[in-house]
């Protein structure tokens, strides 16, 4: 089966409990449908480029998946059809790379340097 990275953004409104609550609803999308999550990512309520449905920030969250095409359309169509979600975005990648991603390492380093 094919690797995806899968990226969505949540509205700024939401409590990150609720956010977290709508990540787990899509990660048990792609888990229904015979897929495989490896990782998930929370990076935070961070600021966007320009304003999407009147909000400046949103809950920002990443999947690492092994998922067939059919997993990946079914929770695209959700995540179209969800009110709390802006955008998102999938992407095939060839293989996972291990660790944490580049966004979760400059969290950690900007953690460090304001203590």
């Amino acid at each position: 089966m094919p690797n995806y990275e899968h990226v969505f953004i949540c509205r700024q409104d939401l409590t990150s409990a609720q956010a977290e609550t709508i990540a787990e609803e899509f990660k048990g999308t792609l888990i229904d449908n015979g897929g495989k999550v490896f990782g998930t990512e929370y990076w935070g309520l961070r600021s966007i480029a320009y304003r999407m449905n009147k909000n400046r920030k949103g809950h920002y969250f990443m999947f690492k998946s092994e998922s067939n095409s059919k997993a990946v359309a079914e929770m695209e169509r959700l995540m179209n059809i969800h009110e709390d979600i802006m955008r998102f975005l999938t992407i095939k990648v060839k293989e996972h790379a291990d660790g944490d991603s580049i966004m979760m390492n400059n969290k950690s380093k900007d953690d460090e340097e304001r203590v």
